[in-house]
């Protein structure tokens, strides 16, 4: 039988598929090996770093089709798939700490790794999302150190991630005409104060490193470009995102000065959002088979009625997903997808000069730091070492030209009258 456009389609599509599957296989086999550092990793905030803090019968990330991409089941992520804190603790050679809500389920010996606080839609502040916000989510750590969970030697080898605040603004836009926005100023200074008490009883509860997230792009977020019909982002929200960054950076810098130390520091989620838009963009450009970035790959069937993982009364579907959320920025109308932070986590490594080194507690014995590049960020014998962030980059490349290949021979099948 001569080599037909089917065989190869078909050829192409099982390459991708084993590239895929080899990227999958490689994180899942260090996510499930034992650490590799003895860093104690706490998580506080929202749902860009919640792994399951919210109860299965009210949790809509516990519904599906969440989870589709990492494990294959609705996880408590708010995504398809892993979130910033999986790849975070696999930056730092450990494994994702265990939600605080499924603590007592667990092996002692599991929380060694340390714990996630963080509750989907909470923020700095109080939010209508009836969970703890920060200030409560610290109260939480403080019980368990009372309770000797964490001791001495667990506090002196920790790093906290704190990402927060998206859902303050999202709260404050709600509530505030748009002609209030002029006072976004004097609420962003709210945030601050209230984040500063935060960040520093972290750090007095022993705490050796604290890494908070500046936050993303709020304009770019589809439920702000919807009314653009997503070919934009929002400017205005897009300042208030900066503003906010900027107090942050501040804000950190004086703790620093405070404490004498650099103690804190940040990790630019706005920078490494935008570096990761400006390379989908092109790629939607340049592939008639690639769609709009910004707008999400799950989505209600009826705006405004229906969300991502919405069913009507007969229990039908009422939502749509994208051919493939590997490509995708946004899994649903607020949440980026396991692609996009795997996009991000490229970037912080590579290029980003937020710096994790200093007094970051050290790997185990027998594991080295690993500077990776010019950046002063240093790799604790985890996933992100030299040899994958080699093979995220061809990753990318790989699906890349594979994209653009099967998308060029759809075409010259369709001129031809192949198909």
């Amino acid at each position: 039988m001569p080599f037909s456009f089917f065989h190869l389609l078909f050829c192409i599509t099982v390459i991708f598929s084993e590239v895929h599957a080899v990227h999958e296989q490689h994180f899942q086999h260090a996510s499930k090996s034992e650490s590799k550092s003895n860093v104690t990793l706490f998580v506080f905030g929202d749902s860009y770093v919640d792994t399951g803090n919210w109860r299965k019968s009210v949790g809509g990330s516990w519904k599906e089709p969440y989870g589709i991409t990492f494990p294959g089941k609705p996880s408590g992520r708010f995504s398809d798939g892993r979130v910033l804190t999986d790849y975070i603790a696999s930056y730092l050679g450990t494994i994702t700490p265990t939600a605080y809500q499924w603590r007592k389920g667990v092996k002692r010996s599991n929380l060694k790794y340390g714990m996630n606080f963080a509750y989907g839609g909470t923020g700095v502040l109080d939010t209508p999302v009836n969970q703890p916000n920060m200030t409560t989510q610290i109260d939480y750590f403080q019980r368990l150190i009372r309770e000797k969970v964490y001791k001495k030697q667990d506090l002196d080898n920790s790093v906290a991630i704190v990402s927060v605040a998206g859902n303050d603004y999202a709260a404050y836009l709600a509530r505030n005409a748009d002609d209030d926005l002029r006072k976004l100023p004097a609420f962003t200074k709210t945030i601050m104060k209230q984040l500063g008490i935060n960040l520093e009883r972290i750090q007095g509860l022993g705490v050796k490193r604290i890494a908070v997230t500046l936050i993303e792009p709020m304009g770019c977020v589809p439920v702000q470009a919807a009314s653009l019909s997503y070919t934009n982002c929002s400017e205005v929200l897009n300042i208030g995102s900066k503003l906010h960054n900027q107090m942050l950076q501040q804000a950190l810098k004086n703790l620093n000065d405070k404490t004498n130390s650099t103690l804190f520091v940040t990790l630019d989620l706005y920078d490494a959002f935008i570096s990761a838009l400006n390379k989908l963009t092109k790629r939607a450009s340049a592939s008639s088979g690639m769609k709009n970035p910004l707008k999400p790959c799950c989505d209600g069937k009826e705006k405004g009625k229906y969300y991502c993982g919405s069913v009507d009364e007969s229990g039908a579907k009422q939502y749509s997903i994208c051919e493939n959320p590997n490509l995708s920025l946004f899994w649903d109308t607020v949440h980026p997808s396991q692609n996009a932070r795997l996009g991000q986590m490229h970037y912080w490594v590579r290029v980003s000069a937020s710096d994790f080194s200093g007094t970051i507690p050290q790997p185990r014995s027998g594991h080295t730091a690993v500077p990776i590049g010019k950046s002063k960020i240093v790799v604790f014998g985890g996933l992100l070492d030299k040899k994958f962030l080699n093979d995220i980059a061809v990753y990318d490349i790989v699906i890349w030209v594979f994209s653009l290949l099967f998308h060029s021979l759809f075409l010259l099948g369709l001129f031809f009258g192949i198909w």
